[in-house]
């Protein structure tokens, strides 16, 4: 007797929902013939679509065997029940699941591509495929130029590109109009004469009627299983029984053609995403052109960006009261208060620490007002942030200690309050609170220019009790000693002040990263120039990582396709590695332009040095572009590979 070619024997299928576990087929035993035409019909919930994928390979079991011509389907590797699906099985989908932006004879190509058929041969296959089911004149029409039941004719002709012995259609008439419906069934009829074994998987006993055998499905069990009377069994074409696949192609191992597809599917997605592929870009760009540009200045130039990069205070830890940022809770959060500022102090890996609290005020000296920003700090504040003074000095721990009325005031409070005089010793009037004018601080100049507000500043014990009237701090800023990790220091921090507040009802932010670069660029010039291109790389690698990650969400339906006719995880893979890497090299190559251009108008604002390009540093940034695409690519693509194919499709 012939062996069976599909054979289920106590195939059971549950799903995990919500911590709960729902069965959808139970102990179903199932034997399906070659060249037989079969129909599984049953209400929507009963299990039919989920038996179907299973018997597709685009599922698995949760218990039971299925053998497919004698071999269990349970110990193939995934690429090998990709290849099942690519090369022995054709879906045939209700909602045809056709790649809306190429055309119904690239559509129809696609198993072939992963199946290394050549370009030539597989166009050539399609076009006829197309044109037997009655497509010859829509072989370059996109999905949206065709009708419903044209549609329907293209996921045909793809079921069949690489021989479809087993033909699963899923509601096949489902979507179409009664005329395409009976067209649709005619084709499926001349491919079961022609030897093609046909599953039908339909509600409609009508359309199952066509069928040789109703197998009738009712909450995961089957209930009937009968020959249809009034279909008569007529000999049939006999397929040549194919070998089932014992080893798949590793990915070193993929042709030419699949990568070529998947090169073009890269290029099809940048182009159709021109705003997000720029805004992708960005990060590398600006990462390249930096990098380029810092080397090409020089020693000089060198010198300013570890001052301008330093200036910003990168070592510093802030400590604020709430969750996270916009926490609606924060402002009744009142824990920060002098105490823990002392024992921070204490810490050994703290160089020095302030508090900061405060708002806007009105300032006023003689007739002059103007609103101010009003901050009520530690005597440490100017080393932690960085600022040094014009004129005068800043108040020190007696001021703290005796709530002193003094003030610190910057270069744009000194603009408007004290044009041609010193203010040094003037008394400045903080909203109704005199103040004493102290100290000056010099303008602070950084990346992003200066500070067009007024700020002041004065101790924070004044403030509170004088001031606002409050007994805890808005915030407090640490900064890290030198040779100490902000990572572990942050982590110290925590825990010290958990055990102070018996909770955790503050969060940290700590800028590391910019940090490592500044205590870098402190060592030799050489290792400054490798710590920006590092930091600038790897921020615009993890701007290319999260925007991958959007494309592979946005792309979940497209790649559903791609699984379900036999692509092998390697080559999705490929396919968003491709794009990954081709984004950072095309943005390596833009910043490197761009770089060329900053030294032709750098001679227009700078007469005392010219800028000379390095041909190594060019090519390390080139490599580096692609690494970083590699690296950050790597998760997107792995994402994108491990997608459930079941998942995947029923996203559109």
């Amino acid at each position: 007797m012939e062996r069976p070619l599909l054979e289920l024997q106590g195939v059971g299928r549950r799903f995990v929902t919500g911590g709960e576990e729902i069965p959808v087929l139970k102990g179903i035993d199932l034997s399906i013939r070659s060249g037989e035409m079969v129909a599984i019909v049953g209400a929507s919930g009963s299990g039919k679509s989920t038996l179907m994928n299973i018997l597709g390979c685009l599922d698995r079991p949760s218990e039971g065997m299925y053998r497919i011509n004698g071999m269990e389907v349970g110990r193939l590797s995934g690429n090998e029940l990709a290849r099942l699906r690519r090369e022995y099985f054709g879906f045939i989908f209700q909602r045809y699941h056709l790649m809306p932006h190429l055309s119904a004879t690239q559509n129809a190509e696609i198993p072939a591509v992963y199946a290394g058929m050549r370009k030539g041969e597989r166009r050539a296959r399609a076009i006829e495929l197309l044109r037997r089911l009655g497509l010859g004149d829509r072989c370059d029409h996109r999905p949206n130029q065709l009708s419903g039941g044209q549609q329907q004719r293209v996921s045909i002709a793809r079921a069949l590109m690489n021989g479809g012995d087993l033909i699963l259609a899923d509601e096949p008439t489902g979507a179409l109009d009664s005329r395409s419906g009976q067209e649709m069934m005619t084709i499926l009829h001349e491919l079961h004469d022609r030897g093609h074994t046909i599953i039908l998987v339909t509600h409609d006993m009508q359309v199952a009627s066509h069928a040789q055998r109703i197998i009738e499905i009712s909450d995961g069990e089957i209930v009937r299983d009968q020959c249809n009377p009034a279909v008569k069994t007529a000999a049939k074409e006999k397929l040549p029984q194919r070998r089932l696949p014992e080893k798949d192609a590793t990915f070193l191992q993929a042709n030419w053609g699949r990568f070529a597809e998947a090169f073009k599917m890269a290029l099809i997605a940048m182009a159709s995403h021109r705003m997000r592929t720029l805004l992708t870009m960005l990060g590398i760009i600006i990462g390249i052109t930096s990098v380029v540009s810092v080397v090409a200045l020089g020693q000089g130039a060198r010198q300013k960006v570890i001052n301008d990069i330093s200036a910003m205070g990168t070592n510093v830890i802030d400590i604020n009261p709430g969750k996270d940022w916009g926490d609606e809770d924060a402002a009744d959060i009142q824990t920060l208060v002098p105490a823990d500022l002392e024992a921070l102090k204490a810490q050994v890996y703290v160089d020095s620490t302030t508090p900061s609290t405060g708002g806007t005020q009105l300032l006023r000296y003689h007739n002059i007002t103007a609103n101010a920003t009003v901050s009520g700090v530690g005597e440490q504040y100017f080393r932690v942030k960085g600022y040094k003074t014009a004129q005068g000095a800043p108040f020190g721990s007696d001021d703290i200690k005796r709530q002193a009325q003094v003030v610190v005031i910057d270069q744009n409070t000194r603009k408007k309050f004290f044009k041609d005089i010193d203010p040094v010793g003037k008394v400045l009037f903080v909203g109704s609170l005199p103040c004493r004018v102290m100290a000056v601080t010099k303008e602070k100049d950084g990346p992003f220019g200066s500070s067009q507000n007024l700020e002041v500043w004065i101790p924070y014990s004044a403030a509170m009790s004088r001031l606002l009237g409050e007994q805890y701090f808005s915030s407090i800023t640490v900064r890290v000693r030198d040779g100490f990790s902000n990572q572990i220091a942050e982590q110290s921090i925590i825990k010290l002040l958990t055990q102070r507040h018996g909770r955790k009802d503050f969060f940290t932010n700590s800028s590391d990263t910019i940090m490592k670069t500044v205590n870098k660029t402190t060592s030799t010039m050489a290792l400054m120039i490798s710590a920006i291109a590092v930091v600038s790389l790897v921020v615009g690698g993890i701007g290319v990582m999260n925007i991958m990650l959007v494309s592979v969400t946005e792309r979940t339906h497209e790649i559903g396709i791609r699984l379900a006719v036999g692509a092998r995880q390697d080559d999705i893979l490929q396919q968003f590695l491709i794009e990954s890497v081709l984004v950072c090299l095309i943005g390596g190559l833009i910043g490197i332009l761009l770089s060329y251009g900053v030294g032709l108008l750098f001679p227009l604002f700078v007469s005392s040095f010219a800028m000379q390009f390095s041909l190594a540093s060019i090519v390390s940034a080139f490599l580096c572009s692609s690494i970083i695409g590699i690296l950050f690519g790597f998760l997107p693509a792995r994402n994108a590979a491990r997608l459930d194919p079941i998942e995947a499709l029923a996203r559109e």
